[in-house]
This record gives structure tokens, sequence and C-alpha cells, in this order.
């Protein structure tokens, strides 16, 4: 039998790793170590240790992958394959070389479009129709390796980050099932990218959810999706930061009005951006629930008709 270890860290990772723990003996699993996390910012696992855990497979936190016990490590499992979703950390050749049919990468988004650690807000963000799963072989280069196989998912106009993660991640476990036995058997012959077509990604920042009303409705609407759940798009009202979870563009608006100013909307409640208007659907007030923005105007004197903008104070 095929001997796998699988390298992986966030959620989107444990669909994956499910996958192939029913179908394959899974000898290990290679996740980043232990971070704080959540408000309290305890020290938490993984999801993907947390997953091999209840599995029984083995965990091996390594800070780097470059130290020679990293890779000595890895070795003394003996993979014949190695599995890769959303691992965080670029795999050095000397452990690209370890097993027989190579390292294969579950990437959530059709290479070489998005290539680097966020693809699928980015695809938002980037008002894609549509976004994918790419199984690739990897290489030194950041998922620049050829193309086993791909598989196109539609973006819909409500998705988040959050909902398309959980979407991708089931596609990704499907296709990687699929294309695995023919890998295996040396049916696969992987195509080259092509480089001239590549775009690339970062991680999102904390800044990054920051509104700026000059902005079109459209953008806003995507930037909104696209930080949902994390960092939150935000802005602020009366000094206080007012995150905004859910909103989306209205192409009806006639009124007037500068950029962050509230209007209503009759019905509904909106922004004036710098083109267009961006209707409020959930919102949230620093030390407050989410709440239906026209339940949270009822308790704000003034809000419609005021204006939102700039960092928290």
């Amino acid at each position: 039998m095929t001997r796998i270890v699988f390298m992986g860290t966030p959620q989107f990772a444990v669909p994956t790793l499910l996958a192939l723990t029913d179908r394959y003996p899974v000898v290990g699993v290679v996740t980043q170590p232990d971070r704080p996390a959540g408000r309290g910012r305890a020290v938490a696992a993984s999801p993907v240790k947390q997953a091999a855990i209840a599995r029984g497979i083995p965990v091996f936190q390594p800070r780097t992958l470059r130290a020679e016990e990293a890779v000595d490590h890895l070795a003394a499992w003996q993979p014949d394959l190695i599995v890769v979703a959303a691992f965080g950390q670029i795999l050095p050749r000397s452990i690209l070389e370890l097993p027989r049919h190579g390292c294969l990468n579950v990437h959530a988004s059709l290479l070489p479009r998005h290539r680097g650690a966020a693809p699928i807000p980015a695809a938002i963000l980037a008002g894609d129709a549509t976004t994918g799963i790419t199984i690739m072989r990897m290489d030194e280069g950041m998922d620049t390796g050829p193309i086993l196989a791909q598989r196109e998912v539609p973006i819909q106009p409500e998705d988040t980050t959050a909902s398309l993660t959980q979407r991708l991640a089931h596609v990704g476990a499907e296709l990687l099932l699929d294309v695995l036995p023919r890998w295996l058997r040396g049916e696969i012959e992987p195509r080259p990218q092509d480089h001239s077509q590549a775009t690339y990604c970062r991680p999102l920042q904390k800044e990054d959810g920051l509104l700026d009303w000059s902005r079109s409705a459209v953008d806003l609407d995507r930037q909104v999706r696209a930080c949902d759940p994390w960092p939150g798009a935000y802005t602020t009202w009366q000094g206080q930061m007012f995150k905004v979870w859910r909103a989306w563009p209205r192409s009806d608006w006639r009124g007037g009005g500068r950029p962050g100013q509230i209007v209503s909307l009759q019905p509904g409640i909106g922004v004036v951006t710098g083109e267009g208007v961006l209707e409020l659907g959930t919102v949230q007030l620093a030390g407050r629930k989410p709440m239906a923005v026209e339940l949270f105007a009822r308790g704000q004197r003034g809000f419609v008709g005021g204006v939102l903008g700039g960092p928290p104070a």
C-alpha cells in the first residue's frame, strides 16, 4: 500500500485529510505549531492536528521544514507520497525529493491565477465569476508546479470567504481522490502552467478590512464578503469600531449624499459610496453582538443621516 504523509493546517485541509484516511494509510501528519487563537488568545491546536489526533495519526509540528531534524523525521515515515493542503510553508527540495510519487498540492484556485497564501478572498476581491481547485505536483516555487487536474466552482453573489472555503474544501477532497489512483499508476502526465498568466495574492491583514467609502458599492460588497470571517470589514460610528458583516450594492439608488453618509432606502438602510449605495444587512458595534441594521438603528439616535468613516479611535 502507498504510504502517505499529509501536510496541512486550517479547516480547509481537514476534508482532504479525512478523505485520504478513508482510502489510504496516512502514516503521519505535519501541521503548524500550536498558536494563540480566539478572543482569549489561548494556545490552540490547528484543525488538522485535532482531526489527526482523533484518528490516531502521529503528528509532527516543526517550526521550519528546512531544519535537518525535520527532514529526518519525515524520512523516517518512509512516505511514497506527500499530500499538501494549505500547510503554510514552502517545501524545500530535500522534502520534495523524499517520496517516489512526489508531493501533490490541493490549491484553492484555478492556477496560475491567484498563486499564494490567500486565493479564496483574492478571487472574491477580484470579482471573479468562478474559481476552483487545482491538483498540482509541487516544485520549489510558490504554486508554480505542473497541473494534474482542475475543477471549476462558480462564485455565488452572496459567497463569503467562509462559505466558499467550505465548498472548495470538499471539492478539493473529491478531486484528489479522483486523481490519486491514476497518478499512482503513472497514467497522468502533468501539464506545465502558463507562467505568463500568473497572478499572486498575499494573506489578508487587519487593515484590509477598513472600508473606504470613496470606493464603489460593488468593490465594497466584495470587500465585506472577502473579509468574512477575518478580519471583518469595518469602519467607525461615532468613534467606535463598526463592523459590516452583510451588505450588497443597490443599483436603483438615485439620491444624493457624500461617501459614508447613511441614508434611508425605503425599505432598507444604506451608505453612500463613491459609486452607488451599499445597502447594509448585518452590522456590529464594538462590544455588541451582530444584528440587523434596522434593529441597530432603532437604538441609535441620528444613525440615518449620520456618517460612517475612518479607522477606529
